[in-house]
């Protein structure tokens, strides 16, 4: 069925003039699509081929009409946020609107998808895996944060802004369970199970009732994805706005039109989207459960699923995070319309010496960062290379050398992260510059009852719930019931934060905890604290920014020298050809191309599905930000710098019977004239009526049909509520 943010909501009443004055925006911010390191799952040789649907920053701005507070957040498609990104965002944002958004008012939340370029991070430890900085990757993201932030900023008009949530079935797990069940038995029987299901969400309004768009927040891992994978994708999460969106803006390129949904990050930490569970990928028997192995390896204990391929798996969790999403945006008898004002709260810490009140009374602090043994193991959405296990609080000789090259850690700091063995010492480390972060960022964000908190970290199910439970307990003695939402991986990034209890057990999540056993309660005791501020309008001390260090940043990337077509060809010459097909088949065409770094076509398509429509005239269909569309880089010869795109476009079950063409678009690079766009286009070719055996159908094929199944008894939801 068809949504669109035209339909306006007429018979329930929910608008009454606008309480807040709110704007939305959307922009492209995929980075290099060619030879760059991923950014997730750090494994050597997991680098970008082509694009599967591209990535976007998606801005909500709210601001109270009467006192002219105004609040940003972005969803951003990206492994993680960095603080060089967000300094360079604001810094462009002051030459639009001087004084306007600052870092106290801007909350930058990635999505955490493992199927982006990295190499946008200041400090060493990220860029390691991506073999250094690389301004290309931080400029798109800049680039694209602003630009929706801009988009947004334009669009601003009262409006009304409601509160729903419901539950979320079969689509995570706790990929930690023994972890999990270190907490205590009454804390955990508070609840119906070891993962959250419950997704919160915004949706927007116009005081004309017209729809603007949703933000919702959901447990999971967008690791759907798996570390095979070397196309860029936004993952579970990236598909689920895609599909709410394209629904919303029919009329519109997908990546395109005013409505815009984002399905944000919040405490994910062990949580996976891979449903089918860990098991032995060459028995299919169930992994050991207290350390992930097979025979003692963590290298076949891969947890998948619920689709046949890493494909299919993010359709299904993407789609049942889009179903709950949309029925929360159709069902208003649901809604609670927020009031009430807007505001924020900011404060630089440093992690590194935080001070805690333990439940004695005595004072502690947290540590300088390192990261344990089971950091190496990985975890079972994507496992480590090296012999290393989860969960083993004992070291390996070997592997003591080795990160004994880099640093010894001190007594102090073994006794203050015991007993999580120390694999790399990063916080004692500062070659060549420092390797994590310190100083972070704690903020919230607040839009009537609901209150952002913004972490700069992974929090795992129960972690987030602490945080939660203390960040509430603290403002109702002062008449406050709120909801607080965790806004997780913001701002920066910090690995993991696990409860106390499971960093006993150093699993993944524990050993990736780097501010050692105490970094949860301070969480607690600052959120706490930035919420009370916030409450009685106190004035709290800014803190001490982290150091800038684009100045220090090394890269060992290699740039395009040049482009160069084979003997008797030319850029945009289609090579391969694509054959007359049906709804529910695949096509495919392979041109020669230049190199996809040498313009990342923000905001454009390095291919065109179009459908003849007359003599000489075509309609767009796809394009490579398309579910159904693939485009797959492949360098065929690195010295006379060569390369071919193939194009792939699994024909949608709806596609109109007609004539169609492939076009490739691109940039090449001359060792002499620079760079030069070039475009080719295949063949016409028939795409028919629809097979009605639905035989042979792709992946996406066989998705689009079990969803149309499910929806026909829906097909009139929405008319009920909408005109």
């Amino acid at each position: 069925m068809l949504l669109t943010s035209l339909f306006v909501v007429v018979s329930v009443g929910l608008v009454a003039g606008g309480r807040y004055n709110v704007g939305t925006g959307r922009a492209d911010c995929t980075g290099p699509a060619a030879e760059i390191g991923m950014m997730g799952y750090a494994k050597q040789g997991q680098s970008t081929h082509g694009i599967h649907i591209r990535l976007y920053a998606r801005a909500f701005i709210i601001e109270d009409p009467e006192t002219g507070v105004r609040v940003v957040f972005v969803s951003v498609d990206a492994g993680m946020m960095g603080q060089m990104v967000k300094k360079y965002t604001i810094k462009k944002l002051e030459t639009m609107f001087p004084g306007v958004y600052t870092e106290k008012n801007i909350v930058l939340s990635t999505t955490h998808t493992h199927s982006g370029p990295a190499g946008f991070m200041q400090y060493v430890l990220f860029n390691v895996p991506n073999l250094g900085f690389l301004q290309e990757s931080m400029d798109a993201l800049v680039d694209g944060i602003t630009e929706a932030i801009r988009r947004a900023h334009v669009s601003v008009v009262p409006g009304s802004i409601y509160l729903s949530s419901g539950i979320v079935e079969e689509a995570n797990i706790n990929r930690s369970p023994t972890s999990y069940d270190a907490n205590p038995a009454e804390e955990r029987a508070k609840y119906s199970g070891n993962t959250d299901k419950e997704m919160v969400q915004l949706n927007f309004f116009n005081d004309a009732g017209q729809a603007l768009g949703v933000l919702n927040w959901f447990a999971v891992h967008p690791t759907s994805m798996n570390n095979t994978n070397l196309l860029i994708s936004g993952d579970n999460k990236g598909a689920a706005s895609q599909m709410f969106e394209k629904e919303m803006n029919p009329n519109y390129v997908t990546g395109q039109g005013p409505f815009v949904a984002a399905f944000a990050s919040t405490n994910l930490g062990d949580i996976s989207p891979n449903i089918m569970g860990p098991r032995c990928i060459d028995t299919g028997v169930e992994c050991d459960l207290e350390h992930s192995t097979c025979d003692g390896r963590v290298q076949k204990c891969i947890a998948s699923g619920p689709g046949k391929d890493m494909f299919e798996s993010t359709q299904i969790i993407a789609d049942r995070q889009y179903q709950v999403s949309k029925q929360l945006f159709l069902n208003t008898e649901g809604f609670e319309e927020l009031m009430g004002s807007v505001d924020y709260i900011h404060q630089w810490i440093d992690m590194s010496k935080y001070e805690v009140t333990l439940e004695d009374g005595s004072v502690n602090t947290t540590c300088k960062p390192a990261l344990g043994y089971s950091f190496a193991a990985g975890t079972t959405d994507g496992p480590g290379e090296f012999d290393f296990t989860q969960g083993v609080i004992t070291g390996n000789p070997f592997w003591d050398f080795i990160s004994g090259l880099l640093k010894d850690p001190s007594p102090e700091q073994e006794a203050c992260h015991a007993p999580k063995p120390i694999l790399l010492d990063t916080g004692e480390f500062t070659l060549p510059s420092a390797w994590h972060p310190t100083v972070v960022d704690t903020q919230i964000l607040k839009i009537g009852k609901v209150h952002l908190l913004a972490v700069p970290g992974e929090l795992t199910t129960m972690a987030g719930r602490r945080v939660r439970e203390t960040v509430a307990d603290s403002l109702k003695p002062l008449g406050d019931d709120i909801v607080p939402v965790i806004a997780g991986l913001s701002n920066t990034y910090t690995h993991y934060i696990t409860t106390f209890e499971e960093y006993q057990k150093q699993r993944y999540e524990a050993a990736s905890t780097i501010y050692g056993p105490n970094t949860l309660l301070a969480y607690q005791q600052q959120f706490s604290k930035l919420a009370v501020a916030l409450k009685v309008g106190e004035e709290l001390p800014a803190g001490t920014p982290p150091d800038d260090l684009l100045g220090a940043q090394i890269s060992f990337v290699p740039g395009v020298v040049y482009d160069q077509p084979p003997a008797g060809s030319d850029f945009g010459d289609c090579v391969v050809e694509p054959g007359d097909a049906r709804p529910g088949d695949r096509v495919t065409a392979t041109f020669i191309s230049g190199h996809l770094r040498n313009n990342l076509m923000l905001e454009k398509t390095f291919l065109r599905v179009e459908l003849e429509e007359g003599q000489g005239e075509y309609r767009i269909v796809a394009v490579d930000s398309d579910w159904e569309t693939k485009l797959q880089w492949l360098r065929t010869n690195s010295i006379l710098g060569s390369s071919e795109v193939t194009i792939t476009w699994d024909i949608p079950l709806d596609a109109v019977p007609g004539n169609y063409r492939i076009v490739h678009l691109g940039h090449y690079k001359h060792i002499l004239r620079g760079i030069t766009p070039y475009q080719g286009s295949s063949r016409i070719f028939r795409v028919g009526s629809e097979n009605k055996q639905n035989q042979g159908l792709t992946s996406w094929g066989r998705f689009q049909k079990k969803k149309v199944e499910r929806e026909t008894d829906d097909i009139d939801i929405f008319s009920q509520f909408f005109m």
